[in-house]
């Protein structure tokens, strides 16, 4: 077995688990595994986009995660890439329901240049094919889109992808088709989050569309599961690329349905001495109810925890009323009223800052000033230089 260090991705052995580079990939955590590898002769095959399918390598081939193969299509052969081997296969055969013994194609051998060559030049064909059958449909008259084109490996069929509302009679545009590129024609309707996973993008989370990433089911979403989580019903915020809601909806809606159950009913309002108050939004995290005095608008808005909720509702229903929804008259200290910040001087702290400045100054006049004992000498040499002026002022006075 050849070990090898792939840039910091994990790929253990040659057949490899490293980052994905296809639509839908299946993390191979088996991969360094011979005897798994080993366990089964099904290998799965990824076409274009996100069309997978699974194959029996009857000719026991040694076949590895990224060979490109040649398999068995209705008529001829296609070209595919392998995305995964070993017994893992099994258990995505049953997750897709594909039956291990219903007919299953197989594998022909690993892709020859001249099958690639054939290949390229049919992928080529793709884009300008899409643009003429539009076309085609358009002059038809028929309410559909056609949204992607996929030659088979070897030229000889293709399979276009489209979009439409209602039920659309193509049988008229299967033989315009047929007529206008000379190939075998096969139809198949896919919606918009197919669509969606088919084009790939980047999602509002930065990341890759789920849909074009790893989904291959896709569940129906209501606006129900953004009510539950109390987000905005807002269409531009909780539609996704397709136009649909965001399938990420449904990731989180067990576990908000179980946290609402450690809540009051939504429906229940709670009545006090004064008013009565209905429900206005719900902080799940926080395990806080906020009601409102309006049924319809936020007014006089009061933020209560579910425990309180929950024994406001029990004294309800035995025909109490509490004086106040938050607290009893004196179970807590009032809180801080935000007039009476409002009201103070925004120069209060002025009058404590000049009085620290003032302090600081006297200290350090009061290091350059003298004691007490320079202060008298000074004094008393004062004295005595003044008592002499006098006594020399009094000499020259007096006549000689």
């Amino acid at each position: 077995m050849e070990y090898r260090l792939c840039n910091g991705q994990c790929c253990i052995n040659k057949k490899g688990c490293c980052r994905h580079q296809n639509k839908l990939n299946t993390y191979d955590w088996l991969c360094d595994i011979p005897e798994v590898q080993q366990a089964t002769d099904y290998v799965e095959v990824q076409f274009k986009n996100t069309r997978k399918g699974y194959y029996l390598n009857s000719n026991k081939l040694e076949l590895s995660k990224g060979d490109v193969v040649a398999v068995e299509a209705s008529p001829g052969h296609d070209i595919g890439r392998v995305t995964l081997t070993g017994k893992l296969v099994l258990l995505q055969m049953k997750k897709h329901r594909v039956h291990p013994d219903a007919e299953i194609k197989r594998v022909y051998r690993i892709a020859k240049p001249n099958d690639l060559e054939k290949y390229e030049e049919a992928k080529a064909k793709e884009h300008e094919t899409m643009i003429r059958s539009r076309k085609i449909a358009e002059a038809l008259g028929l309410q559909m889109k056609i949204g992607d084109v996929e030659y088979q490996g070897d030229g000889n069929k293709a399979i276009f992808y489209y979009i439409a509302d209602d039920r659309v009679d193509f049988r008229q545009l299967i033989k315009d088709l047929a007529e206008a590129f000379r190939i075998r024609i096969e139809m198949k309707q896919i919606g918009a989050r197919q669509e969606a996973g088919r084009i790939g993008g980047i999602g509002p989370c930065g990341r890759e569309l789920c849909c074009s990433g790893w989904m291959c089911s896709f569940v129906s979403v209501s606006t129900g599961a953004a009510r539950l989580q109390d987000l905005s019903l807002n269409p531009q915020k909780l539609a996704g690329q397709c136009a649909k809601l965001k399938c990420c909806l449904n990731y989180e809606i067990d576990a908000y349905v179980e946290a609402q159950r450690q809540f009051p009913s939504r429906e229940i309002p709670l009545e006090t001495q004064d008013s009565t108050y209905y429900h206005f939004k719900t902080d799940v995290f926080k395990g806080q109810m906020q009601y409102s005095t309006d049924k319809h608008i936020a007014a006089n808005l009061i933020t209560i925890t579910a425990a309180r909720a929950f024994e406001v509702v029990n004294m309800n229903k035995r025909g109490q009323k509490p004086r106040l929804l938050d607290r009893d008259s004196e179970e807590q200290k009032p809180a801080r009223a935000s007039q009476d910040i409002l009201d103070e001087s925004i120069t209060r702290f002025d009058n404590t800052k000049r009085k620290n400045k003032n302090r600081n100054r006297n200290h350090a006049q009061g290091q350059n000033r003298p004691n007490q004992d320079q202060r008298n000498q000074q004094s008393r040499t004062f004295v005595h230089q003044s008592r002499l002026i006098k006594k020399n002022d009094g000499n020259a006075q007096q006549p000689g």
